[in-house]
């Protein structure tokens, strides 16, 4: 199974959080499940991340939820059409990000994101998304993702 944002074209995989032509970026992959109609994306922060000593940085959460959720996005419109990512490359942006900070996230274990489309409607999908820590659920995100027009930033779609 391939990641969602590894079906990119080059024009489209900058992003910090998860362009794999960034360089200094985080490299978040998502991988969609079909069958259950929702996408999971792993991740371990580092010890640079922290907020406060044994803690994750919000910000870097915040992150995780925005690139996993235009993945989900991308995938759920890809699915709710009938389309292959490899032949039709979809990319969406982030129109709104809403995230709630459940818990304290500990630094250390690994995180576990998993989004599900909410609504997909046009060029606008809606995801929300958890995190998880060691199993307890720390974030809760929502987040309205609009899919960019052709020619966005040199890419296709």
């Amino acid at each position: 199974m391939k990641a969602i944002q590894l079906y990119y074209p080059p024009e489209w995989a900058h992003c910090y959080g998860c362009g794999y032509l960034n360089a200094h970026g985080l490299h978040i992959q998502t991988y969609w499940d079909p069958e259950k109609g929702e996408s999971e994306t792993r991740f371990t922060p580092r010890p640079y991340h922290t907020a406060i000593p044994g803690f994750v940085y919000g910000g870097l959460l915040a992150s995780l939820v925005d690139c996993h959720s235009t993945a989900t996005a991308a995938a759920a419109k890809a699915q709710a059409e009938g389309l292959s990512l490899e032949a039709t490359p979809l990319r969406f942006v982030t129109a709104s990000l809403k995230v709630d900070f459940l818990k304290p996230t500990p630094l250390g274990p690994d995180l576990r994101l998993v989004g599900r489309p909410q609504e997909v409607k046009g060029r606008k999908v809606v995801v929300e998304t958890e995190l998880y820590a060691a199993g307890t659920l720390t974030v809760r995100g929502e987040a309205v993702l609009v899919q960019i027009a052709e020619g966005f930033g040199g890419g296709a779609g």
